[in-house]
């Protein structure tokens, strides 16, 4: 007779065989139907090339912005609900130290709005003013990795033994706090940063017809891989990343073999955070635009990226991205826009239905 835990593998197996089986037909049914698209010229080569592109610049964003949250969780074994309020401090504090470079940028002190920006329009791009994007990206870098280090050596490191729920509620918190500093100083109204200027772009022949990509795409593709690859060295070939493996592995077993545990955690939340506010600057430098609440949402796809690619797994946040964004552009081809964020974590869903432990399993840094 077979026990309870041959009885539950096997049904777990047939689970597993039966949700390939019809992820399959799913996969098939949607590839004939694309290609019955572009037969008929229902849909364009063109049509299809600039969704591809437009999600993997949206997958890179998304991969680059969970970099710092599967660390966070790597380590400290919780979601960090205030990484989206981060991303926004990217972009915020960068974007004004852009436009302060500049000289375009018109701040008043006020008793209750210590900064506000000018009513005219302004705007900045790559190409007019270099020197002030690459500023803006280093201080939303550094300011963003010191607001991370600050609320961890207030908040987090008291709470440092406590339950992963415990410290998911405080970076509820801690986002909450966060959001409404920056709405009480700045306000809420959306920021124009690119607005008047003729950003350069190039088309490149698809088919019949062509795809453009802009400067400021270019920027955020070529940044955030070199980011990503920067990454990896850093993970791959340094103590660092030797220690922080080990802590992910387990964090007792590191701590007794002599590995400063702490200067681990602190070294984690600089360059989590500090990834992470690139990726607000650049993310709002290819949007054209910024809001004081445009991290909060954009919290739903990165974790949905983490959890896709492997909860606390870097490259998995990175792969788990790419799969986001293709996704949910690559779904315009059936969808209305307004369902793309609905097709993408229905992606995600059925992923883990096929491998639970994500695209790149497990906890883990590599």
């Amino acid at each position: 007779m077979a026990t309870d835990t041959e009885t539950n593998t096997l049904v777990a197996f047939v689970r597993e065989r039966a949700v390939l089986i019809a992820l399959g037909l799913l996969v098939a049914l949607l590839a004939a139907d694309l290609l019955r698209k572009l037969g008929t010229g229902a849909l364009t080569t063109a049509s299809l090339a600039g969704f591809v592109k437009d999600g993997t610049v949206l997958g890179l964003s998304l991969g680059l912005a969970g970099i710092g949250l599967a660390m966070t969780y790597s380590i400290l074994n919780f979601a960090n609900f205030a990484h989206g309020d981060y991303i926004t401090v990217g972009g915020v504090v960068g974007w004004i130290t852009a436009f302060l470079v500049t000289g375009l940028g018109s701040f008043e002190a006020q008793p209750l709005v210590l900064l506000r920006a000018s009513s005219r329009t302004l705007g900045i791009s790559v190409t007019t003013a270099p020197v002030a994007i690459v500023l803006g990206l280093l201080v939303s870098v550094v300011v963003t990795a010191g607001l991370a280090l600050l609320v961890d050596r207030i908040v987090f490191r008291p709470m440092r033994g406590q339950r992963g729920i415990a410290l998911l509620i405080a970076s509820v918190g801690v986002a909450l706090a966060v959001r409404y500093l920056l709405v009480f100083t700045l306000q809420t109204g959306p920021r124009g940063l690119t607005a008047g200027q003729a950003t350069p772009s190039w088309s490149l022949p698809v088919g019949a017809g062509s795809v453009t990509i802009t400067a400021h795409e270019a920027t955020l593709a070529v940044l955030a891989v070199a980011l990503m690859l920067g990454t990896h060295v850093l993970l791959r070939y340094t103590t660092f990343g030797t220690a922080m493996r080990a802590m992910a592995d387990n964090e007792d077993l590191a701590q007794v073999s002599g590995i400063p545990t702490e200067r681990v955690i602190r070294t984690t939340w600089l360059l989590g955070a500090g990834l992470t506010g690139a990726a607000g600057f650049l993310i709002a430098l290819e949007r054209g635009a910024l809001t004081m609440s445009f991290g909060w949402q954009l919290l739903l796809l990165v974790f949905a990226a983490v959890i896709l690619g492997g909860i606390g797994s870097v490259y998995g946040a990175m792969v788990g991205g790419l799969v986001i964004g293709l996704a949910s552009r690559l779904s315009l081809v059936w969808l209305p826009e307004s369902f793309i964020i609905a097709a993408a974590f229905v992606v995600m869903i059925v992923m883990l239905l096929v491998r639970p432990q994500g695209l790149l399993g497990g906890v883990t840094t590599v």
